[in-house]
């Protein structure tokens, strides 16, 4: 018997002269339909590779067990932790996941959106690109039935759920850690300053030194990318030419620039630099000795948000911002 392309309900029921409706329910190995009809109705559609469609199972159901990340961009390991995290208690639920690239870009941010919400996702895990603004659309996804969950770079916005890194901790150990080594000059280098995050690490690094009142001389700057910091590092060492340097990383992408710095000038930590980060830990572990890092676990992280996940599909209807606090790693850098 030969088909045409996209087998559907109609067509089964016509080959075989009966109702959609007794289609439908055989294949649902309904009671109410004879082991024969079942049989006839199960081996045609075997034989013309019928699949249900997707999206209209999910427009009846509202649930296609399926959970949406939308990260801005692939290259951070951070990210890659917390999808990994996501992926392995997902699955003992029963769903499946996918990942979305908004590459940064708030109007792609917003197709991927209304792709979730046209297949009918059972929740989305975002972090928000630098340059999004309006979170209203996310806000809606609730009237679909379908729960977001804020994770990393989160709005400002207090009633959604939010699940995140403690920017101060972990700003507050790293400057610590460098009063504590008696450093006098010291270059930080932050991420994007348009970005939340950012700021609250450059504000909390650079009160907790100034508290620390131990003449230190601090200049901060911003790089956006690991080329960025490279490039910033290059240029300050021919300043600091002679003193000791502790330079701080606000973040794994930054840290790989210092690094590819330091080694082009041949320099050695701890003994000619210090060098000291915010890190998921992947990066400052694959030198020797190893990086001192204030710890922010994506994998951490995606366990919180997967649990906040599952209590909002079963009816959880409050806002919530859950933290996950950092620690200080010593390794050999400073």
């Amino acid at each position: 018997m030969k088909m045409r392309p996209n087998p559907t309900l109609k067509k089964i029921a016509e080959q075989l002269n009966v109702s959609i409706s007794t289609v439908s329910r055989a294949l649902k190995d309904h009671p109410d339909i004879s082991a024969e009809t079942k049989r006839k109705i199960n081996e045609l559609a075997a034989l013309i590779e019928y699949d249900p469609n997707p999206y209209a199972v999910n427009l009846r159901t509202h649930n296609n067990k399926e959970f949406a990340i939308v990260v801005p961009s692939l290259s951070n390991f951070f990210y890659h932790s917390f999808i990994s995290s996501i992926e392995e208690d997902a699955r003992r639920y029963g769903y499946s996941v996918f990942i979305y690239r908004s590459s940064n870009d708030p109007q792609i941010e917003l197709e991927i959106l209304k792709s979730c919400r046209l297949k009918r996702v059972s929740g989305v895990f975002i972090s928000i690109t630098t340059e999004t603004k309006d979170i209203a659309p996310f806000l809606k996804m609730d009237e679909y039935g379908i729960p977001v969950i804020f994770f990393d770079k989160v709005p400002a916005y207090e009633l959604c759920n939010k699940i995140c890194v403690a920017d101060e901790h972990a700003a507050s150990l790293a400057a610590s850690a460098i009063l504590k080594k008696g450093i006098k000059d010291v270059l930080g280098i932050f991420g994007d300053q348009n970005m939340s995050i950012t700021q609250v690490r450059y504000h909390t690094f650079n009160q907790v030194l100034a508290e620390g009142n131990q003449g230190i001389q601090l200049q901060t700057v911003n790089a956006c990318s690991a080329d960025e910091a490279e490039q910033i590092v290059l240029t300050a060492l021919a300043d600091f030419k002679g003193r000791y340097l502790a330079i701080f990383c606000m973040s794994d992408e930054i840290l790989a620039g210092v690094m590819k710095a330091v080694q082009r000038k041949g320099l050695k930590f701890p003994q000619d630099i210090g060098i000291i980060c915010i890190s998921d830990g992947m990066i400052p572990k694959l030198f020797y000795p190893e990086i001192t890092y204030a710890e922010t676990s994506g994998f951490k992280l995606g366990k919180l948000a997967l649990s906040r996940m599952m209590r909002c599909i079963a009816g959880s209807s409050f806002a919530q911002t859950i933290i996950d606090e950092s620690r200080l790693i010593e390794g050999g850098s400073m």
